[in-house]
């Protein structure tokens, strides 16, 4: 297996891969579908016909006005509230075939896709998507469907037809809608800026629309409705939360914006634009080197490795980056060929399984020199506590006491340590989660003189209100689909089953169709994790720009729920062979299954598959993934030390073969935190990995990474870490949504003069007693004027 993990790992090339919100239209449209519905495209076609056909005769649907066509469409609203279920089935169905694009009435791929975006305006216009709502709702609550569907010792696709039909309308919906094109007339734009309040405003019951999607989630994973089809599901959560908050271009313009509400200072680079223009690591060897292995190979001296493929050679002769071209500077490589942790062979490091070191090369001409980049791809940071331990340490050493977090006065430090203070200053980064744990402990602390803080009611926040009494469950709701779907899964029996809406009712008789259902399965496990991974990446981005402690709450119920061993179990397969995965039969896709006419298909042609270089969605999940897992542990040293416990350094390096910049810079971040944990041994024989994340992740300036000094002082105390980040976000949750906490304080006049101007309603014995009251309160009782002297300085 290793030996066969190294030749892919030499045949692995470039990925010309774009990272982005979502892959194209074409691809996330005919998604929503499994291959087992092919059948399904025909029936919508002929319900519409037959009711169209009864209703307006000698025409087709796209040579009506768009009168006639409004009118067509109110009639199918009215008839969609009819009691008979088969009745309403059949109406949906017609709805179906009109949000497709009434693909019979088209000739190409961009006419259907014309179509379907005319007619989903259309039938938003006409209120269809608030018909369709209720018919879910109707069909979540059909108690008798979930009874049924919990006895059946088998769910196939005929027990969610109708939940089915009404989700795939939906998900046509919000897809088509949310996307913007250059030629939408300016009434499309207005129907799209009032629907995408519409789905994140409480409008439906009270919660928006995401959350009746996370309820279905949970009422699936409960065993309570087995029925339920879960990639349609879980497609169109994720659509509806990226079309009502925003994709992660939105999330950068919100996050300047927010900065610049805080009056922070502008971000140093575009993030976004920096991982595009990355380039994946090991380039091609220079030709002088290649002359110079080919030489090696022939003088064959103590080396008996066969010939390797190109990209061999270069992973083998980049070795040292930071190689001089004086031979006396020049070391063996026999150290960086040692097994990584666990005597695993590092992929990036070396190619082979034995690989002796090769004799010193002669003097190479200056030219020659390794090409290394002109400048780092990130301005470097640094944090306010940072600059205060850095000086908290130079005042120990030079001075011999400390002023707390003073970062101003620098009295008695020699001149170095104030140019290093002013270089640290320069390059100082205030997050907008710093401003708002601050602003927090104001909140906290003054209460009343504060004041009550003003909540913007975004649709983050309301969706956010709406999940936090059942947030724990929707979590480890997800976490348990993304387990099964997960390839590295074993099948168990108390498992979930999440093939109930792609099992058709009459298994498979033929070796063809148990290939197509074989893919079907496997291309449906993918769309899960997919889907599961952008739903929850986005939702742990824009709750943390939200607030910082909504962010932390979701993270740390996935880390409860261990969602870091689950990526970690995710990546611990072949993980070039996932991305270059062919679970697809590009025939069957929709529209193009529609338009054209169906070839025959073969065992040859399913097995060959696509003809991509790598699975969009597959490499999408992966990289998502990977930055959940980098969010999760970022500044939590408990967390690290997670990674650290769970082995995940072998893993991780196995990740690196995918020749994928932005893939290769969050495993290289993932692999930094935790660098100084691993030993010098394991820094020794991973020179290569150490160079790419010197080069590729940011630096932190007085971050230690690469050595590990003093790092016994820190000692890995997880439940306490987790219990303090706990009790501030129960703090946080208390005071911003506990609206009875409020109720036993009262207003205190602090003013003096207002106080003793005040009239007393005194008892009438007390003017008496007065004198006996003075003499014993106030005479008797010494008063300690030391003590009021110093509570007062």
């Amino acid at each position: 297996m290793q030996a066969d993990e190294m030749e892919s790992s030499m045949e692995s090339p470039n990925l010309e891969f774009e990272y982005g919100d979502t892959d194209s239209l074409t691809t996330e449209l005919s998604e929503i579908y499994s291959y087992t519905e092919e059948p399904e495209f025909t029936l919508n076609r002929d319900y519409f016909e037959e009711d169209f056909r009864s209703h307006v005769r000698g025409r087709r649907w796209i040579e009506l006005g768009q009168e006639q066509q409004k009118a067509y469409v109110m009639r199918l609203l009215d008839a969609l509230e009819v009691t008979d279920r088969d009745k309403r089935l059949k109406v949906a169905r017609a709805i179906l075939y009109l949000a497709q694009g009434v693909f019979d009435e088209c000739d190409t791929d961009a006419d259907v896709i014309h179509w379907s975006r005319h007619n989903v305006f259309l039938l938003y216009d006409m209120g269809i998507f608030t018909a369709l709502l209720e018919l879910l709702s109707m069909e979540m609550d059909n108690n008798q469907a979930c009874s049924s569907a919990v006895r059946k010792p088998a769910i196939s696709l005929a027990d969610s037809t109708e939940l089915r039909v009404l989700l795939s309308i939906m998900y046509l919906m919000v897809e088509t809608i949310r996307l913007q094109t250059e030629d939408d007339r300016p009434e499309w734009r207005t129907a799209r800026e009032a629907f995408k309040t519409e789905l994140g405003s409480p409008l439906y019951n009270g919660e928006p629309f995401a959350l009746l999607l996370f309820t279905m989630v949970t009422k699936f994973c409960s065993m309570n409705a087995p029925h339920f089809p879960m990639k349609k599901v879980l497609l169109l959560l994720w659509k509806t939360i990226l079309f009502t908050m925003g994709g992660f271009e939105e999330l950068q313009e919100m996050k300047v914006r927010g900065r610049e509400r805080l009056s922070l200072p502008p971000l140093p680079e575009d993030s976004i634009k920096v991982v595009r223009s990355m380039r994946a690591a090991s380039p091609p060897a220079s030709a002088m080197e290649l002359i110079e292995q080919q030489q090696q190979a022939k003088r064959g001296r103590r080396s008996r490795r066969p010939l390797v493929k190109q990209d061999s050679l270069d992973t083998y002769n980049e070795r040292d980056p930071f190689k001089n071209d004086d031979a006396r500077d020049e070391e063996e490589d026999g150290e960086e060929a040692d097994s990584g942790i666990e005597g695993e062979v590092d992929p990036l490091d070396s190619d082979v399984i034995i690989q002796p070191p090769p004799p010193p090369p002669p003097l190479r001409p200056p030219t020659e020199r390794a090409s290394l980049p002109k400048g780092l791809p990130w301005a470097p940071k640094v944090r306010e506590k940072d600059i205060e331990q850095f000086l908290e340490t130079s005042r120990i050493k030079f001075i011999g006491f400390t002023l707390g977090n003073d970062t101003e006065t620098l009295v008695g430090l020699p001149r170095p340590i104030h140019e290093s203070v002013k270089t640290l200053k320069q390059h100082k980064y205030v997050s907008i989660a710093e401003m708002q744990i601050k602003r927090e402990e104001e909140l906290q602390q003054c209460p009343m003189t504060l004041g009550e803080e003003d909540v913007d009611e975004t649709p983050t926040e309301i969706l956010y209100l709406g999940m936090l009494p059942n947030l724990s469950q929707y979590v480890i709701a997800l976490l348990k689909l993304l387990l099964a779907a997960a390839p590295t899964s074993k099948a168990k029996t108390d498992s979930i089953n999440i093939l109930a809406d792609v099992l058709p009712e009459e298994m498979p008789i033929t070796v063809l169709q148990s290939m197509k259902l074989g893919i079907d399965v496997n291309r449906h496990k993918e769309i899960i994790v997919k889907a599961i991974s952008a739903l929850l990446l986005l939702l742990l981005k824009h709750l943390k720009l939200n607030h910082i402690y909504q962010f932390e709450i979701v993270s740390q119920h996935l880390v409860f729920a261990n969602c870091i061993p689950l990526i970690l179990k995710f990546f611990n397969q072949n993980i070039l062979s996932y991305i270059s995965a062919k679970n697809s039969i590009c025939v069957l896709d929709f529209p193009h299954c529609v338009v054209h006419e169906m070839p025959e298909l073969t065992a040859e042609s399913l097995e060959a598959g696509d003809r991509n270089q790598f699975c969009w969605r597959n490499l999408f999940s992966c990289i998502n993934l990977l930055r959940i897992l980098n969010k999760l542990t970022k500044w939590k040293h408990s967390r690290t030390m997670m990674l650290v416990v769970f082995k995940s350094a072998p893993i991780l390096k196995r990740a690196l073969k995918v020749k994928q910049a932005m893939m290769q810079l969050y495993v290289l971040k993932l692999l930094k935190i935790q660098t100084k944990y691993l030993g010098r041994q394991w820094r020794k024989s991973n020179m290569k990995t150490m160079s790419a994340i010197y080069q590729k992740v940011r630096h932190r300036l007085n971050d230690d990474w690469a050595y590990g000094n003093d790092i016994d002082a820190r000692p890995w105390d997880f439940q306490a870490e987790e219990c303090a980040l706990r009790e501030s976000i129960e703090k946080f949750n208390s005071r911003r949504y506990d609206k009875n906490q409020n109720g036993e304080f009262a207003p205190v006049d602090n003013c003096l003069q207002s106080v003793l101007g005040q009239r007393v309603e005194l008892p009438e014995d007390f003017h008496y007693s007065y004198e006996m009251w003075l003499e014993r309160e106030v005479f008797s009782q010494p008063i300690q004027w030391e003590g009021l002297l110093q509570q007062a300085q």
